[in-house]
């Protein structure tokens, strides 16, 4: 891990770390609400298939993660090829952003630490981000754009094949349901009793590959970014190509159904093209307009998101691990009696939710605008 007291070389996107700042701030909000059981609508993920504001957020982050490749690789892509030290810092920052990933499945250890460890859930969103990154860098780096664009479709059909045509054993072809579908059926088989629930993991074996295609897709916007056409085409172009992987991705519903656990292929393109169309937007605002002055509080979260991701988690595991002794020798967590105290005592239940969320992100802003003052950005 670095702590970097200056920018990365060469000039930022502004518009990419707003983007960035936006997806992080919506994740940490719907994370950490007041109770989960008063939570607003589109504050919560969609049962199954269908998705909800909520089941846009890592997508979001996934593809950034993929925009953000050409602008950090490019110059060593042309430069006659990549190094072995650049592969070693790719495989370097994948293993250190998969280790933090399992590490937060771990905290907090409780009273069994090793037992904990025994039934540590393997996959997760840190996990899943850093495979997508570590074959979309691969793929940008080895091989050519239409190499990449037939690996992608490749993904996204074979994808669409396998779980439409294959079956799990003991259930009818092109099950998708949660116990049934040939995804859940792998993350069982193979990682029996280190997934999300017994029957499934949302960010499982299988479905990390469309994943890698919504990588994919975040590559291609970040080279259409570094390329030297004019601004205005830039920014039209994400928007037109968000707008057809949109409308295709609500086409592909009717045969492969928008869904978030299973990162089906048609999610992966509805998903991406919501995606590039606001990546087209802040870029024409920001970086072409210099209307800015309203993105600066994201910008703060934008440059240190890893950072306020894996810090925002532990503290509210460790919130939940602390508690305070009631009046009637019950014990409640730090957590609940701040929610109780400070919110659900004078506010509706959905809107104490709300509050102490919105609280919960206030804070973490607080946090990250030390940093953003003293210039200090960790990486990985």
């Amino acid at each position: 891990m670095q702590l970097a007291m200056t920018s990365a070389g060469g000039p930022r996107l502004r518009s990419l770390d707003v983007f960035r700042g936006l997806t992080i701030a919506g994740m940490v909000l719907v994370n950490n609400p007041g109770s989960w059981d008063a939570a607003y609508a589109p504050l919560q993920h969609a049962k199954w298939h269908g998705w909800t504001p909520t089941d846009l957020i890592f997508p979001f982050f996934v593809l950034i993660v993929g925009v953000a490749i050409p602008m950090s690789l490019e110059r060593h892509k042309t430069e006659g090829g990549a190094s072995a030290n650049l592969y070693r810092r790719i495989f370097r920052r994948t293993l250190l952003i998969f280790a933090i990933g399992l590490f937060l499945n771990w905290f907090p250890p409780t009273d069994d630490p090793l037992g904990r460890l025994l039934s540590l859930r393997i996959p997760g969103v840190l996990q899943r981000i850093a495979l997508c990154y570590l074959f979309a860098s691969l793929l940008y780096l080895k091989t050519t754009r239409r190499t990449q664009m037939i690996v992608t479709c490749g993904l996204l059909l074979g994808y669409w094949a396998l779980l439409s045509f294959g079956s799990a054993p003991g259930y009818p072809i092109g099950d998708l349901t949660r116990e049934g579908s040939l995804a859940s059926w792998i993350d069982r088989t193979l990682l029996p009793g280190h997934i999300y629930k017994p029957d499934y993991d949302p960010e499982g074996l299988l479905s990390t590959l469309p994943a890698i295609a919504t990588a994919m897709i975040g590559v291609f916007a970040g080279e259409w970014l570094r390329s030297s056409r004019d601004g205005m085409e830039k920014a039209a172009g994400l928007f037109a190509v968000g707008l057809l992987c949109l409308l295709g991705g609500y086409l592909w519903n009717g045969l492969f159904p928008v869904n978030k656990p299973l990162w089906t292929s048609s999610y992966v393109l509805f998903t991406g093209g919501l995606g590039l169309m606001i990546l087209g937007l802040c870029y024409w605002l920001i970086d072409l307009r210099g209307i800015d002055r309203w993105s600066w509080p994201f910008t703060v979260f934008g440059v240190n998101a890893l950072a306020l991701f894996a810090l925002s988690g532990l503290v509210a595991d460790i919130l939940g691990e602390i508690h305070i002794a009631q009046a009637d020798a019950t014990s409640i967590t730090l957590r609940n009696f701040l929610y109780q105290k400070l919110f659900a005592s004078w506010l509706a239940p959905l809107n104490a939710s709300l509050g102490f969320a919105l609280s919960y992100v206030a804070f973490w802003w607080l946090m990250m605008y030390i940093l953003y003052r003293r210039r200090i950005f960790i990486r990985v």
